[in-house]
């Protein structure tokens, strides 16, 4: 996989936005990349996922540093700033488009389908299905954003599986900015965690939900503060899965034996992000 790192967004490819069905345009949009949208840099957890399962395909990845953190913005703003990037990248050309944040996925995932109805547009949903099946009753941390827990979205998958479980909400907003500043094996990280779980550990835990895709990189400081025997739960290897089949479904996934690239998009003005995106990565 060949890496393309550049800073700020500066331009716009006048590239048409592609319709899918059969035609003569069919081969040129197997070729087109894929966006890959967060609000920072956690959604390089959910990319990582991606390349793993679609080597061949070229992404655009678009870190909306400048306007971090989402988790603590209201929904008209959130879903204002992911239309906006959005927007930038339809006029890429993406054959599809993931929103590797679920906060941007929870405020602005249904109007964007609408908006696009000819791209895929995959959201991020907590993992909370298969911590729910995997023992009888369990009690289930879900750790996210603010934003992400208070919107209806979620309220929905929490009333979906009530019964199944006790299901609790863990906002861990400060996360995030631990990542963006690519701390994720500090002391002051482990302490903010152990601060966090007094509040939920009155009982034993047993699953973890990362509602967030800044939180698998410091999944590792998570473990050693809930125990070995609790399981960790993220969404990105579904996300993952849900894009192949979309593509499939389309007729649009990459042929060509070539690995594809990475194209590495931020409105951040900081000469060291880069530096922190590809740290990430290459974890």
């Amino acid at each position: 996989m060949r890496l393309i790192f550049r800073g700020k967004l500066i331009r716009i490819c006048k590239r048409r936005i592609l319709a899918y069905g059969k035609g003569a345009l069919d081969d040129v949009k197997k070729e087109q990349p894929i966006g890959v949208f967060d609000s920072g840099l956690g959604g390089i957890s959910v990319l990582r996922e991606l390349v793993s399962l679609l080597p061949k395909e070229d992404f655009i990845y678009f870190g909306d540093a400048a306007h971090a953190p989402y988790g603590e913005r209201t929904e008209r703003e959130i879903r204002a700033l992911t239309t906006a990037q959005i927007d930038r990248m339809a006029a890429e050309g993406v054959k599809a488009v993931v929103l590797a944040c679920n906060t941007a996925t929870s405020a602005a995932c249904a109007p964007l389908r609408r908006r696009y109805r000819q791209i895929p547009i995959i959201g991020m949903e907590p993992a909370l299905k298969p911590a729910i099946l995997s023992g009888e009753k369990p009690r289930v941390v879900v750790m996210a954003t603010h934003a992400t827990l208070r919107q209806k979205k979620f309220a929905r998958l929490m009333e979906r599986f009530k019964d199944a479980g006790e299901i609790v909400k863990l906002p861990c907003p400060e996360i995030v900015e631990f990542v963006e500043r690519g701390e994720i094996r500090s002391a002051a990280l482990h302490e903010y965690l152990e601060e966090r779980f007094l509040s939920v550990s009155q009982k034993p835990i047993d699953c973890v939900v990362l509602g967030c895709t800044h939180f698998p990189f410091v999944r590792d400081a998570i473990q050693d503060v809930v125990g070995q025997a609790v399981q960790i739960f993220d969404g990105a290897a579904g996300t993952a899965r849900e894009l192949k089949r979309r593509l499939l479904e389309a007729d649009a996934l990459r042929e060509s034996g070539q690995k594809g690239a990475i194209e590495w998009l931020s409105s951040s003005s900081d000469p060291n992000y880069i530096e922190r995106a590809k740290m990430l990565y290459e974890l």
